[in-house]
């Protein structure tokens, strides 16, 4: 019998799984596909190899969560430093999102001259620093005096965050800046969007200044693609089963059994890396069916679409572009494309003289739902977004050898999710209302994006560290 079983090899998942065996204990990691990663995987396609969804890795510096997990676990991922994180794209307006301010706001101000521009950049600079010195504050969501007694750790962040955390973003920014221009609005929205997962309107501001100061902290580049990651990661793990679908878990007063389609295993804790408004459906108990249901209305059905190209080029180009247009994409959400190219030297994903492009908009996964115009939508949207990115990142089309589209239908053929993005903090969906790590089924718990704390890389790591404060090892 395993001491844990995790069920999903994403981000939080692989992470857990390589931490707790770290720890010294006896883990087994299920993957549905061949290759670990989820949706933050990569893979290869008629010879070429590209990311699947998540292209950047934030977070890994000294300070930050994602190291501190990485160091516990005792890995150092290969990884190069990306100075500017992104290039934003608005027509004629390029601005490099650079790490240091002063070079990174040069830009800014000379695009979207504004008289309080440094205030409020400052602003989101600081509040990012000060957030990332707190510590010590978890969560819990067991039951009401665990909840309680973990909500009392966030009062140092409330009490000095409190006048960001109260007002929605949206309003925020329109009162600060006495009214902004369009460009400048559809920068900043696109911008927080891509770390949020949630627009203006629906997230405090504070939320959104962590979003738009990312930038301000390392991004990494992952060399070989994200499944080198994830197969680096947990080499020490015990044991891995690839291709192996959990479809049911049966819980026993002092284990559980976790059957795929061929086999069973038994383990005393179970960790779901799934969302969380699907879990129960890994279950016949009727306690632990309802424990889930609660959570099926944050479904809030945000997906990806992805485009997926490789090129041939004597270029250079950037690691991450976002390309903003004046309006909404057909069949998406999002008036931002996220284009994100391999590196020049990683020969790991693409030969010498060619790049592995991953690129992805937002859109609704109910878009995709009918079979008639599937086909038809999936081929408009793919050609907008091709043509759109051969326009403005200037690319050839001679220089295109292959490009391929992917919907959230396809995600949930592959990955067995058609959400992307996690489970968003919004201004309705915030602390207490938060899925938490542990539940109220013994030894029974969840890592991922969709429970505490948020998605992304930093998110899920801080959710990976609250679970293994509440495993208490």
């Amino acid at each position: 019998m395993k001491d844990f079983a995790v069920v999903g090899s994403g981000v939080g998942g692989s992470s857990i799984a390589a931490l707790l065996s770290a720890k010294g204990f006896d883990v087994v990691l299920f993957e549905k596909e061949p290759y670990l990663g989820g949706c933050s995987s990569s893979f290869s396609h008629r010879g070429h190899t590209y990311n699947t969804g998540a292209t950047t890795l934030a977070g890994y510096e000294d300070g930050f969560i994602v190291k501190e997990v990485f160091d516990a676990i005792g890995f150092t991922p290969d990884v190069v430093l990306t100075d500017p994180s992104i290039v934003v794209i608005q027509k004629s307006k390029i601005t490099p999102r650079y790490k240091e301010f002063e070079r990174f706001f040069e830009h800014l101000n000379k695009n979207f001259p504004h008289a309080k521009n440094r205030a409020f950049w400052e602003l989101v600079y600081n509040i990012n620093r000060e957030f990332y010195k707190l510590n010590g504050h978890y969560y819990a969501n067991a039951n009401l005096f665990k909840k309680i007694k973990s909500l009392i750790s966030f009062v140092p962040l409330l009490v000095k965050f409190q006048s960001y955390l109260r007002v929605d973003a949206h309003s925020f920014i329109e009162e600060f800046f006495g009214g902004l221009d369009k460009e400048y609005w559809d920068f900043l929205e696109s911008q927080i969007r891509i770390v949020a997962q949630a627009p203006t309107k629906e997230i405090n501001f504070f939320t959104a200044a962590i979003s738009l100061a990312y930038t301000f902290n390392e991004n990494h580049y992952v060399k070989g693609g994200f499944s080198s990651l994830f197969d680096a990661m947990t080499k020490d793990v015990q044991e891995i089963q690839t291709k192996s679908e959990i479809l049911n878990i049966v819980g026993y007063k002092e284990y559980f059994e976790l059957h795929t389609k061929d086999k069973s295993f038994t383990a005393k804790k179970v960790i779901l890396n799934a969302t969380v408004y699907e879990s129960g459906k890994l279950f016949s108990d009727s306690k632990i069916k309802n424990y889930y249901k609660k959570y099926e209305k944050l479904d809030n059905h945000q997906s990806s679409f992805m485009l997926y190209m490789s090129i041939k080029s004597d270029k250079a180009f950037h690691h991450h572009y976002q390309i903003i247009e004046d309006e909404i994409f057909p069949h998406a959400i999002s008036k931002a494309i996220f284009v994100s190219f391999s590196d020049v030297n990683d020969e790991q994903i693409a030969p010498k003289g060619y790049y592995s492009i991953t690129a992805s908009i937002h859109t609704d996964s109910r878009f995709w739902e009918d079979a008639r115009s599937y086909k038809a939508q999936k081929k408009e949207l793919e050609d907008i977004l091709y043509k759109t990115i051969l326009k403005r990142v200037k690319i050839e089309a001679c220089e295109v050898v292959e490009c391929f589209s992917a919907s959230s239908k396809t995600f949930k053929h592959y990955i067995n999710r058609s959400q992307l993005g996690g489970n968003a903090i919004t201004m309705k969906n915030f602390l207490p209302f938060l899925p938490g790590n542990d539940t109220s089924v013994k030894d029974l718990y969840n890592v991922g994006d969709t429970v505490y704390a948020a998605q992304g890389w930093s998110g899920v790591m801080m959710g990976v560290k609250n679970l293994q404060r509440l495993l208490d090892v």
